[in-house]
């Protein structure tokens, strides 16, 4: 029988995280989730598992990681990854911890990180998308440029941004902030007058860098790129 909500908890070791892998895809497709979605799921669960089992803990010590997981009542599915241990701080720069929080961030709809002095919770959230077609698939992509500077990362967003957009520009803009690792600039001097997908975008992406204790700042008044850049 079918439980409604899975539960495991298992130590902090890497040779751990194949079989909860394979329980976890198992019980999302018995859930009633496609192959993708399952995927995609576990592909996200399997990042935060990692980071959980390589940076939680001190080394040579024990500890122990839960994943929960269950499908809520609008269809969508959920995971919750939790340690006792405390992550370190990702460096401002495109390590395996930031392409681990972005490829979280791009493979499901919802990516919360909550930090306590008690551990770390990674919630996880996909909608199943029921037939319709990916906003990928028609949503125009965004013109963006993007540049190192001394403070960070700077992106100029340049003609239309409709509503339709918006999913296009937050992925952009989430990639050059390394998945929210990296402080991000957003210029937004060169926006066109369609310009409805900005806001949805922006918000998307101020929490992802406010999860990594990072912050978002936008501007209207061009930003050159540094010198060799």
């Amino acid at each position: 029988m079918h439980q409604d909500f899975l539960a495991l908890r298992f130590p902090a070791d890497a040779h751990e995280v194949g079989p909860v892998r394979h329980r976890l895809r198992t019980w999302l497709k018995d859930s009633g989730l496609t192959d993708d979605e399952a995927s995609a799921l576990v592909l996200a669960a399997s990042e935060a598992i990692n980071n959980s089992v390589e940076h939680a803990y001190p080394a040579g010590s024990d500890g122990t990681v839960d994943v929960r997981a269950r499908v809520e009542p609008d269809g969508s599915a959920r995971v919750d990854v939790t340690d006792r241990g405390q992550w370190r701080t990702p460096p401002p720069a495109l390590t395996m911890r930031g392409r681990g929080l972005l490829l979280m961030r791009e493979s499901v709809d919802e990516v919360e990180l909550a930090r306590r002095a008690s551990g770390t919770t990674v919630r996880l959230r996909l909608t199943p998308s029921a037939g319709v077609t990916p906003a990928s698939a028609i949503a125009p992509e965004c013109d963006v440029k993007v540049h190192d500077s001394s403070s960070g990362v700077v992106a100029v967003v340049c003609g239309d941004v409709p509503v339709e957009a918006a999913p296009s520009l937050r992925r952009t803009l989430t990639t050059a902030a390394r998945g929210g690792t990296v402080p991000l600039t957003v210029d937004l001097s060169g926006l066109g007058p369609e310009c409805g997908g900005v806001e949805m975008a922006l918000q998307d992406v101020a929490e992802a860098l406010r999860q990594a204790g990072n912050r978002l700042v936008v501007s209207s008044a061009p930003s050159p790129p540094t010198s060799g850049g």
